[in-house]
């Protein structure tokens, strides 16, 4: 079953249950799958879907640091939960050891020799991790791997 299709269902349950923490965070989620879509004027595929949620996933961790910066552990509490039903739907965070391996492997299958190949090297190696390890680790792995 897709991402989506769970989601929808997840969230039929979620009513049912009157779960208002996974309710209202799947509803939000799939309200940005939505206007994606409709953005893009196409479906998404499950690439697509997985970096929408772990968007999500990453605006709440910024809220999160906002929040203990006002000392608001209401909002704390409340987007911990929402963290916590979202990543049910991510798959296994890459370990950084296996990141550095692909990184390298994908570096030697473009032959990458500087800071330069480093689009051409992302390229490949994005739709490769799939979601199990953010934007900013994967380039920075990269980053280090190519001014080595």
């Amino acid at each position: 079953m897709d991402t989506k299709t769970q989601l929808n269902n997840d969230m039929k349950d979620a009513m049912r249950t009157k779960d208002k923490v996974a309710k209202r965070t799947l509803m939000m989620v799939r309200a940005a799958i939505q206007q994606a879509e409709k953005d893009r004027r196409e479906e998404l595929d499950e690439t697509a879907v997985l970096a929408i949620l772990q968007k999500e996933v990453k605006s709440r961790q910024e809220t999160i640091t906002e929040a203990k910066k006002a000392g608001r552990d209401d909002l704390i509490t409340d987007t911990a939960e929402e963290i916590l039903v979202l990543k049910k739907y991510l798959p296994e965070e890459m370990s950084a050891e296996n990141l550095r391996a692909l990184a390298e492997e994908v570096i030697a299958e473009v032959n990458a020799s500087s800071i330069r190949d480093m689009g051409n090297v992302m390229k490949i190696i994005i739709p490769r991790v799939a979601g199990r390890a953010s934007g900013g680790d994967i380039s920075n792995t990269v980053r280090k791997l190519l001014q080595n």
